[in-house]
């Protein structure tokens, strides 16, 4: 991200006021502008001074803001969209908002979902439609959108709808989820991706170079270079956030060379980008699941070590061993489902701590384990049976007959005990009629199921024997 100088900006005379205030203002707006709207101050951290205030100078996200695309091609035209911004922090929500409003010409006010509230909302939306009256208009940024509840979402729409807002709200959560369905059909949703390593070193360029940044004071070794990008993650503001504090240390020593050590000093230890119970938990545990089902250990092995070191509960994890092993597993080794029981019980009776190799345990195994998903299409056929036949009636011989007019009824009449048999096996019909020679559990030839599937078929054999014998 880059902030173009003040007198480089031509847009910058839109403004009503005069040049220099990129966003026009209202003396008696009843709700104050968010603050920053000008040149940010000297001292504001370099994230801040950073700053794009143009969409054209937003870096890394091509697919949102770049020539054609809705962001664009609106803000060229003076015709916002409401929009819902979702992606992971350090992405530029916040920037490309202002920047909308910036090149629309239009008055940026923001809230937060975490600190306001309805009351809030209806002061902004009357300090918009005076701004209105007066032939202004309000981009309206909500950050964490989704963290307002469904009537201050609701809020929003009668004012959506009838332009007295353009609405730019940003969220960290998956949109189908968070926001309310009304909210949804009314904006549309603008998805965010992680910087790339070449957009990041464009804004750690910019920001070594620029006047309103580091203005040329520190030199950025190539490790040290390649080292913010690591600790960055995709996160631009991580990514100034530790250079700032990195650059300040080596203009202390008195050489300005940044090195490594620096940007470690800087960055301190990177956090791990997770949020329980968001979408980056969830991504990871499927992406866990997956490498399990892929019988790939090491992979699933990362995955299980991001999730803890993100602050994952371990019972969520041994949660989804114990689902992988009915699911993948199967039958196709009779053990998986115990070793990964074992590993809940290891972790409640010693510890998260030194339960996890009793989660490596469990995870190395059902890796290696032979899979087998014949459990889940079986379930499925049968599911499939239930829906299509509803109301396929329990044959006689197979009700409970528990008094003397169910009995009367014809409710157990021919049924065979099969243990008064030989072999303690008599072949009966056990489906309804409708459903008879059916056939849902399709045993795999792999592992501890080729047992099973000997021993499914035997019986088969034997059913079939007794129907063919007069």
């Amino acid at each position: 991200m880059s902030r173009r100088p003040a007198d480089d900006d031509a847009d910058a005379d839109r403004s009503p006021d005069g040049p220099g205030l990129p966003f026009p203002t209202d003396a008696d707006a009843e709700v104050a502008d968010a603050p920053g709207d000008g040149a940010p101050a000297p001292d504001a951290p370099l994230a801040e001074r950073m700053r794009p205030r143009r969409l054209a100078d937003v870096v890394g996200q091509p697919a949102a803001t770049g020539p054609g695309t809705l962001l664009a091609e609106g803000a060229r035209a003076g015709r916002l969209p409401s929009v819902v911004l979702w992606g992971p922090p350090g992405t530029g929500k916040t920037t490309i908002a202002r920047a909308l409003a910036h090149d629309a010409g239009g008055t940026f006010v923001a809230l937060s979902a975490v600190t306001s509230g309805v009351k809030d909302v209806r002061a902004v939306i009357e300090a918009a439609r005076a701004r209105r009256r007066r032939g202004g208009r309000t981009v309206l940024f909500v950050d964490e959108i989704h963290r307002f509840n469904k009537a201050q979402q609701d809020a929003f729409l009668p004012h959506v709808e009838d332009g007295t807002v353009v609405l730019v709200g940003a969220t960290t959560e998956n949109p189908g989820f968070s926001l309310t369905r009304a909210l949804q059909s009314r904006v549309r949703v603008v998805v965010l991706t992680p910087l790339s390593d070449d957009a990041l070193d464009t804004v750690v360029t910019r920001a070594l170079a620029d006047p309103a940044g580091l203005a040329g004071a520190v030199v950025l070794a190539p490790d040290a270079r390649a080292a913010l990008r690591r600790v960055a993650g995709g996160d631009a503001r991580r990514a100034l956030g530790a250079l700032e504090l990195a650059a300040a240390r080596a203009v202390e020593r008195g050489d300005g060379a940044v090195d490594v050590e620096d940007v470690a000093v800087g960055a301190q230890r990177a956090v791990a980008t997770y949020d329980r119970g968001g979408d980056l938990a969830y991504d990871a545990l499927s992406a866990f699941h997956k490498s399990l089902r892929g019988s790939d250990p090491d992979a699933a092995l990362f995955w299980m070590a991001r999730m803890l070191e993100g602050g994952e509960d371990p019972l969520v994890i041994v949660r989804r061993l114990v689902a992988m092993a009915c699911e993948d597993v199967g039958l196709a080794d009779l053990h998986a489902t115990r070793v990964a029981l074992e590993a809940k019980q290891a972790v409640e009776f010693l510890g998260a701590t030194e339960g996890e190799l009793a989660l490596v345990r469990a995870v190395v195994y059902l890796a290696a384990a032979p899979k087998s998903n014949a459990v889940v299409t079986a379930m499925a056929a049968a599911h499939e049976a239930a829906r299509a036949h509803p109301d396929a009636p329990v044959p006689a011989h197979l009700r409970n007959a528990p008094t003397a007019f169910a009995r009367s009824l014809g409710h157990g009449t021919g049924y065979r005990y099969p243990h008064d048999h030989p072999g303690g096996f008599v072949a009966q019909s056990y489906l309804p009629d409708a459903l008879v020679g059916a056939r849902f559990y399709a045993p795999v030839e792999v592992g501890d199921e080729r047992e099973v599937a000997r021993r499914v078929a035997y019986w088969a054999r034997r059913r079939a024997q007794a129907e063919e014998t007069p």
